[in-house]
C-alpha cells in the first residue's frame, strides 16, 4: 500500500510502480534505467504532454516519450524554434515575436524584424548561433506567471504581438519558458535543454500575415528542422533532394499535366490535355466502382443562393473566409460560389417523398467547389481555391449506418490498393467535449455517431489513432492519413457521419410505421479532392503512373521517315483497342525520341524501322525494364491488356 507521500504512476505495459509525490518522468526513467533517461524527452501525462523536469503530484497513467514518438519529436521540434528565437534575438536586437509551433515535420517561428530584412543567404550564419547556443546545455525552465506580471513584462519589452496573446488568456494558466537569455510565452512543453539538439537546418523563408488576417502585418516565417544525430539531418537532406525531384510542382510542368495563370487567378488550376485525360481516367475507375456499390450520379450548378448555405449552417462557420456573395439586379438577391456539395444534394433528395423502403439513397457527383484559401497558404494542386470533390451522399435509417460506413470503408480501401497506396491509417476524428460550442446537434446524436464510426473501424480491423477537436461543426469522421514513398503523411479519403444537416433541413422518409421519421448522411470522398490526390500521386509515383491511368501509354517511333507510314498503321490499329499515346514523327535520331521517351515517362516505346515493316511487327522496350524483343501487334496488345489491368 502506499502512504499520502506516494504517488501511483502506471506504465503503458499496465505495470504499476509508486513514487514520492513531485517525481518528474525524468525521475521515473533514472529509476528504470539510465540508458531509458538519457533517451527521454517529454512525457505523456494521461493524455497531456509533460516536461520530463515538471513534477507529477497525483496518481498518473505516464508515458515517457523519446525522439522516437510523434510526440517526442513534435517537442524536440518545439523547442528548436524557441532556440531560432533566442538566435534570432541575438543577430538581430528589437526583433519581436508571433508564435512558434512544431510541424509535421520540424518548425517555425514567425517575427518581425523591424528593419532588418533575412534572406536565405543569412541562414549559415543563424544555424550558426542557435548551434553555439545549443551547445550551452542551457535548461529549458518552466515558470508560471500571473497575467498582470505577463503584460509588465512584455510591455517593457516592447513585444505587441505577445501582448495580444496574454489577452486572450486566463489568469493562472499563463507559463513562460525561458533557456539561456531568452524569455517566452508559452505553455510547453518541453526537451530537458538544448544541448539535446545536435543538427540544424533552416529551410525556408516566406510571409504570413499575423494570425492569418489579412488585415494584419506581415510577418518573416522561418522555417527549419532539427535533429538529436548529424546523421539524420544528413539523411533528411537526401530525401529532400528526392522530394524535389518528385514536386509535383515541376513534375506536372515537364508532363504537361497542368498550369496556372495570374490572369485566370491564383489558386484555380488549368488542366492541359494530358492533364486533362489523368483526371478522366480517375473519374471513370471510381464511377464505375460506384455504379457497382449502388450509386446514382447527380449534376449541380457551381453556384447557389446565400440562404442554402444559411440554412446549412456553412455561411455561419466559413462564410467570413469564403469567396464573398455574388449581387445580382434583384435587390437583395445574393449567390455563392458553391463551398460544398451537401445541401445541393439534400435539395435532390427533397425532390420526392421517401419511404423507407428507398433508403440507402446514394447520390454522387464530381462536383467543383470553391473556397478562398489565404494566398500564402495556396500550394500547388495541394492547396488550391477551386478544386473538384470525388463526392458522395447517402442518405439512410439509423439501422443502415454502420453497414453504410463499412460499405464505404471497402471502397477507400480499393482505391488506396488500386492506386499503390499502401501506408496509411485511419484518423477518427471526434469533438472537443471541453468545448460544444463549436458544434451543431444533440450529446445523443454525437453518441450514436461516434460509435458508429468507432464500431465499423474495429470491424474492418483498421489501424486507427483517436483525436479530439478534428470532428466536422456537423459530425464525427474517419480520414485516411496516407504516407508517401518520402514518409510525408497526407489526409485524402474521409467518411463523415451527420445527423445534423437532415435536421437543419427537415429531411424525412416514411418509415414502416407509416410516421415520418428524419434519414441520417453520410458524407464521403475517397479521394477527398481530384487535385490533391493526383498531386500526391504524382509525388507518390515521382510521374510514372500505372500503365492503365498514364496519359500516354505508348510512343511509337519511327528510325526514320520513310518509316511514318507504318508506324501511323501501328497506331491506328492500337487505338481502336484503347490503348492511348502517340507517333514521334520528328526528323531526330531515334537515340533523341528514345531520351525524350524516358523523360515524359512513357511505359512504352515502340520502335519501328525496316526489319518491323517487312514483318509486320513492332519491337518493344518498356521503361524501367529496357528491350522486351519485337512482337505482332495482336500479341503486344494482349500483353499490354494483361500489364493494364486494374488491381
Amino acid at each position: 500500500m502506499k502512504d499520502e507521500s506516494q504517488i501511483k504512476i502506471t506504465l503503458p505495459d499496465g505495470s504499476e510502480r509508486f513514487y514520492p509525490k513531485g517525481i518528474t518522468a525524468m525521475g521515473i526513467a533514472l529509476s528504470i534505467s539510465e540508458g531509458l533517461a538519457r533517451n527521454v524527452i517529454a512525457a505523456k501525462v494521461n493524455s497531456e504532454v509533460w516536461d520530463p523536469t515538471r513534477e507529477i503530484t497525483e496518481d498518473s497513467l505516464v508515458k515517457l516519450l523519446t525522439w522516437n514518438d510523434e510526440d517526442g519529436k513534435a517537442t524536440f521540434w518545439h523547442s528548436s524554434a524557441h532556440l531560432l528565437a533566442e538566435a534570432l534575438e541575438s543577430l538581430y536586437p528589437g526583433v519581436k515575436f508571433g508564435t512558434g509551433p512544431s510541424l509535421e515535420k520540424g518548425f517555425y517561428y514567425d517575427v518581425d524584424l523591424g528593419e532588418h530584412t533575412l534572406s536565405q543567404d543569412d541562414f549559415p550564419k543563424i544555424e550558426a548561433k542557435m548551434l553555439e547556443l545549443a551547445r550551452q546545455k542551457n535548461d529549458y525552465l518552466r515558470k508560471p506567471i500571473s497575467k498582470a506580471d505577463a503584460v509588465k513584462l512584455f510591455t517593457d519589452k516592447g513585444d505587441q504581438y505577445k501582448l495580444e496573446l496574454i489577452d486572450g488568456l486566463e489568469d493562472g494558466s499563463i507559463t513562460l519558458y525561458e533557456q539561456g537569455n531568452f524569455t517566452d510565452l508559452c505553455r510547453g512543453p518541453h526537451i530537458p535543454n538544448t544541448g539535446i539538439i545536435k543538427a540544424v537546418k533552416l529551410t525556408n523563408v516566406a510571409g504570413a500575415y499575423w494570425r492569418n488576417k489579412q488585415e494584419n502585418k506581415m510577418l518573416t516565417r522561418i522555417y527549419g528542422i532539427t535533429f538529436p544525430k548529424q546523421k539524420e539531418l544528413e539523411e533528411y537532406v537526401v530525401m529532400m533532394e528526392e522530394a524535389k525531384k518528385r514536386d509535383h510542382r515541376r513534375l506536372g510542368k515537364e508532363l504537361e499535366l497542368f498550369a496556372f495563370s495570374e490572369k485566370v487567378g491564383q489558386g484555380l488550376p488549368l488542366w492541359l490535355p494530358k492533364g486533362a485525360m489523368l483526371r478522366e481516367r480517375l473519374q471513370a475507375f471510381l464511377s464505375k466502382a460506384q455504379s457497382r456499390a449502388g450509386y446514382l450520379p447527380v449534376v449541380t450548378p457551381h453556384i447557389g443562393s446565400k440562404d442554402l448555405y444559411v440554412t446549412s449552417g456553412h455561411w455561419e462557420k466559413y462564410g467570413k473566409d469564403s469567396f464573398q456573395p455574388i449581387k445580382t439586379p434583384n435587390l437583395g438577391e445574393e449567390y455563392m460560389l458553391k463551398p460544398m456539395n451537401c445541401p445541393h444534394h439534400i435539395e435532390i433528395y427533397k425532390t420526392a417523398p421517401r419511404s423507407y423502403k428507398d433508403l440507402p439513397i446514394r447520390y454522387s457527383e464530381f462536383g467543383t467547389v470553391y473556397r478562398y484559401e489565404q494566398s500564402g497558404e495556396l500550394h500547388g494542386l495541394t492547396r488550391v481555391r477551386g478544386f473538384t470533390q470525388d463526392d458522395a451522399h447517402i442518405f439512410c435509417r439509423p439501422d443502415q449506418v454502420k453497414e453504410e460506413f463499412i460499405r464505404v470503408i471497402d471502397l477507400v480501401l480499393y482505391v488506396f490498393k488500386s492506386l499503390g497506396f499502401e501506408d496509411y491509417s485511419a484518423q477518427i476524428s471526434l469533438r472537443d467535449p471541453s468545448d460544444k460550442q463549436k458544434y451543431f446537434g444533440k450529446d445523443e446524436d454525437w453518441e450514436k455517431a461516434e460509435s458508429a464510426i468507432i464500431e465499423a473501424s474495429q470491424e474492418r480491423g483498421l489501424n486507427t489513432v483517436t483525436e479530439l477537436g478534428e470532428a466536422a461543426f456537423y459530425g464525427p469522421k474517419l480520414d485516411f492519413m496516407v504516407r508517401d514513398a518520402l514518409g510525408r503523411k497526407w489526409q485524402l479519403g474521409t467518411i463523415q457521419v451527420d445527423y445534423q444537416l437532415p435536421q437543419r433541413f427537415a429531411l424525412e422518409y416514411t418509415g414502416s410505421d407509416n410516421q415520418k421519421h428524419r434519414p441520417v448522411m453520410i458524407h464521403r470522398a475517397p479521394f477527398g479532392s481530384m487535385e490533391r490526390f493526383i498531386a500526391i500521386l504524382i509525388e507518390n509515383s515521382a510521374g510514372q503512373f500505372p500503365l492503365w491511368l498514364a496519359p500516354d501509354q505508348i510512343a511509337i517511333l519511327p528510325i526514320s521517315e520513310k518509316y511514318a507510314e507504318y508506324a501511323e498503321e501501328v497506331f491506328l490499329q492500337l487505338q481502336e483497342q484503347d490503348i492511348r499515346g502517340f507517333v514521334d514523327n520528328r526528323d531526330e535520331k531515334i537515340g533523341r525520341k528514345i531520351r525524350d521517351a524516358e523523360v515524359t515517362k512513357v511505359p512504352f516505346m515502340l520502335i519501328v524501322g525496316e526489319k518491323e515493316a517487312a514483318e509486320g511487327k513492332i519491337s518493344i522496350r518498356r521503361k524501367g525494364e529496357g528491350d522486351l524483343g519485337s512482337m505482332s501487334v495482336e500479341e503486344f496488345t494482349a500483353y499490354f491488356k494483361n500489364e493494364a489491368k486494374i488491381i
